[in-house]
């Protein structure tokens, strides 16, 4: 588990806010950060949207990248993460949009997460991640925390 004090220890010190862009975790990025007392001066907001339309209109993902890759893509992982750290206007942003279960497909099945990464003057950094079919919760909290983790590599970079 990420040690969340630190992690916004380290955003204090970079003077970096942080924003995140969730879809499949549904809020749990931006509640766990916001367990820690005093949080509001690192963490901005985050965006839950779940719904393709969610991703639309309040992180500005083009329709035709949903269209064209599905909201469970790279290309809308980082759309997702370039959205809200611009309409945030935060140095760190961090998208999760994945597939939790139960179900999915051949092409992309249940556990397939993708991650998004927007970090100030750094190129969008994206990264799928299979956790297989671990059942709807452990998938929700596998890929919590790596979005923390993500969150904290790019502070100690």
């Amino acid at each position: 588990m990420i040690d969340l004090p630190q992690l916004l220890h380290l955003a204090r010190s970079a003077g970096l806010t942080i924003a995140c862009a969730e879809s499949c975790t549904g809020g749990m990025v931006a509640a766990s950060l916001t367990e820690v007392a005093g949080a509001s001066d690192v963490f901005d907001r985050g965006f839950v949207t779940y719904s393709n339309q969610a991703k639309i209109d309040m992180l500005g993902v083009l329709p035709q990248t949903l269209q064209e890759f599905g909201a469970v893509s790279e290309q809308v992982a980082a759309q997702m993460a370039d959205g809200a750290r611009a309409r945030a206007h935060v140095g760190l942003a961090v998208s999760i949009t994945g597939i939790a279960g139960p179900g999915g497909s051949a092409f992309k099945p249940e556990g397939r997460v993708c991650f998004g990464l927007a970090h100030q003057g750094f190129a969008t950094q994206v990264q799928t991640v299979e956790f297989g079919a671990l059942g709807r919760d452990k998938v929700r909290l596998a890929a919590r925390d790596h979005a923390l983790a993500l969150l904290q590599a790019a502070l100690q970079a």
